[in-house]
């Protein structure tokens, strides 16, 4: 056996630093300022500040460190992360309907508020960069708002094209945000080292107990800190766990701390500094660059939501929640990067009206928070699942371990439903549209299935009577894609039908999609004679796999099976569907049904079927 071949740790933990780390890595740009600027801003006294910064900074220990880095990042899906991958995890094995739907809801709710979080953090990201013009000359403030919309639009339009060039500037680039930022709070913090008192939890206590309605309306703010650990968790596959662990624990969280503090530091001897501490951190000369870095940084970290939004919308088709949706490949040797149209206009659309909006990082920042503080609850509840069902931990062990957890995601939660009334309520509505679409397809094609099987036969009695009375044969191959194994697709009764023949080789393929993120090759395909001609090929993927029919009638090929493509025709059902008020669903999720499949990419182009072998029969269904 050959010996496994490990990548050099280096450059995967460079590469983490780029990509993983974009989102939580810009956050001081604008969460100190909020924490005392912000529709709850708290008074700005020594006391407060050491206690916010205490926090922060046990936030970022607990829900970051110890939650995510520590705990969550070992329930990987074989090496993948993600809520999708750990909805997957929590959801095995469970025999219990109703107990299953609950989980499956609960991961799908915690998907869709990914989107919400997705259009918010580019306009925040970008604009609290773009702010710093108006540091550098206040006569730029007019111009921010235009610039930020250019960069927005660029970073969109680039996605097309593919990131794989401009990615490997990501690493570097944000090596050199995270050593400048810390080098800067360490240059502040030497000036007043007492605010390094604020590391004990000592103070984080006291602020909490003795301020405690103010610490709680606080912690709306103190939540931006912690914005982008899910992404820790679902890069995982791309570059392992312990490249993104060295990657916190040694650089990233460091640099954080040191920003964090040294921009307490400031604001607690110039008061004036509170109205942009991140950016008065730099002396007068070094405002411009910084803004350019910053921007770069916040586009990096842009650009990792987006993907993110792109690689979530291929799990949830492929998992059945999503209707087939063009899907580009923007490289050529890694599968991971994919571009959608469709996510990304929509991404595009509502993150210019949320810059219109909003029109300042500290108006949107009464939007942000809420998606992220219900993801991490979510999380918080489907690991303890992980724990007793997968890893049959003792459940008093778990308990003790995830209430307290779930307590600061509550505590978090309750501060940021404040925020509501002020833009709190967009993500709320993304993710709430977003998981009435995701549960509308999955329950309409459940019941879309129902009602073909109904209308068809066993494939045993089909092919004993095909046995008893031959019908005609005609040379050539017909390849039938069905997702009913063991039933008659309905493509082909209409061809026996209505053509009065049948191909001298029928063969029905079954794509189905596992519970996995990858398929390994020697399990992709079980192919069984089922007699007069009629093969049963069933095809696996994982959830983050795009399945290509040629490809595999190449494998079935070389185990056997050979296609002549010039000799093979395809036949696809497509159903005409038509909303009823028979028992199911609402007539209005029926309605909202219909319109997701009309607009649908057909099955012929989403499995890469080849155009001019297609044959598409259609059949009128009755929901």
């Amino acid at each position: 056996m050959a010996p496994l071949v490990r990548k050099p740790l280096a450059p995967l933990v460079i590469g983490a630093i780029g990509v993983v780390f974009g989102d939580i890595g810009t956050s001081p740009l604008y969460t100190l300022r909020e924490c005392f600027t912000g529709p709850h801003g708290l008074p700005l006294t020594p006391d407060n500040v050491l206690g916010i910064l205490s926090v922060v900074f046990w936030a970022i220990m607990i829900v970051v460190t110890l939650k995510y880095v520590t705990l969550i990042m070992r329930a990987d899906n074989r090496g993948e992360g993600g809520i999708m991958a750990l909805t997957a995890l929590a959801s095995r094995g469970l025999e219990n309907r109703r107990t299953r739907w609950w989980v499956v809801g609960f991961g799908i709710f915690g998907g869709a508020m990914f989107y919400g979080d997705g259009m918010i953090t580019p306009a925040i990201s970008v604009l609290s960069a773009v702010e710093g013009l108006e540091i550098t000359a206040p006569m730029l403030t007019p111009y921010v708002v235009p610039v930020t919309m250019v960069i927005l639009i660029g970073l969109f339009w680039i996605q097309r094209h593919g990131t794989a060039r401009v990615g490997r500037l990501f690493g570097p680039v944000m090596c050199l945000w995270f050593i400048t930022i810390a080098v800067l709070g360490a240059i502040e913090i030497a000036t007043s080292p007492a605010v390094l008192a604020a590391l004990s939890p000592a103070y984080a206590v006291g602020f909490l107990v003795g301020n405690p309605v103010a610490a709680f309306l606080a912690l709306g703010a103190v939540v931006l800190a912690v914005t982008g650990t899910e992404a820790l968790y679902a890069d995982m596959g791309h570059f392992g766990a312990t490249p993104i662990q060295r990657a916190w624990l040694l650089f990233v969280l460091p640099a954080l701390v040191l920003n964090y503090f040294g921009q307490g530091a400031l604001i607690m001897h110039d008061a004036a500094a509170v109205k942009n501490p991140f950016y008065l951190l730099a002396p007068a000369w070094a405002l411009l660059p910084m803004v350019v870095l910053a921007t770069c940084a916040t586009v990096i970290a842009s650009q990792a939501v987006i993907s993110g939004a792109f690689s979530l919308t291929r799990q949830a088709i492929q998992m059945g929640y999503c209707p087939r949706l063009t899907i580009m490949h923007t490289s050529e040797r890694e599968i991971g990067q994919i571009y959608v149209p469709f996510i990304n206009w929509t991404l595009l659309c509502a993150v210019m009206l949320l810059v219109a909006g909003f029109r300042s990082s500290s108006n949107l920042a009464a939007a942000y928070g809420i998606a992220v503080t219900l993801a991490m609850a979510i999380d918080s509840l489907l690991i303890f699942v992980v724990m007793t069902r997968l890893w049959h931990w003792n459940r008093f062990v778990a308990l003790a371990i995830v209430v307290p957890l779930v307590t600061i995601d509550v505590s978090f939660l309750a501060s940021n439903a404040l925020k509501i009334p002020q833009g709190g309520w967009f993500p709320i509505v993304i993710g709430g549209i977003v998981f009435t679409l995701l549960t509308t397809w999955k329950r309409g094609r459940s019941i879309l299935h129902e009602r073909l099987s109904k209308e068809t036969m066993p494939l045993d009695v089909f092919i004993d009577s095909i046995g008893s009375n031959p019908p005609v044969r005609v040379p050539g191959t017909a390849v039938f894609l069905t997702n009913m194994p063991g039933r008659v697709p309905h493509a082909l009764l209409h061809n026996l039908k209505h053509n009065k023949v049948l191909h001298e080789r029928v063969v029905l393929l079954t794509v189905t999609t596992r519970d996995i993120p990858k398929v390994a090759p020697a399990e992709r395909l079980r192919i069984e004679e089922l007699g007069c001609s009629f093969q049963q090929i069933e095809a696996f993927f994982g959830f983050k796999e795009d399945p290509d029919v040629p490809k595999l009638l190449e494998e079935c090929g070389r185990r056997g099976f050979p296609f002549d493509m010039m000799d093979t025709s395809f036949f696809v059902s497509r159903e005409t569907l038509i909303a009823t008020v028979a028992p199911g669903m609402a007539l209005w999720r029926e309605r909202l049904f219909v319109s997701m499949s009309k607009n649908a990419t057909k099955a012929s182009e989403f499995f890469n079927v080849p155009t001019n072998r297609v044959v598409e029969l259609g059949t009128q269904v009755e929901l």
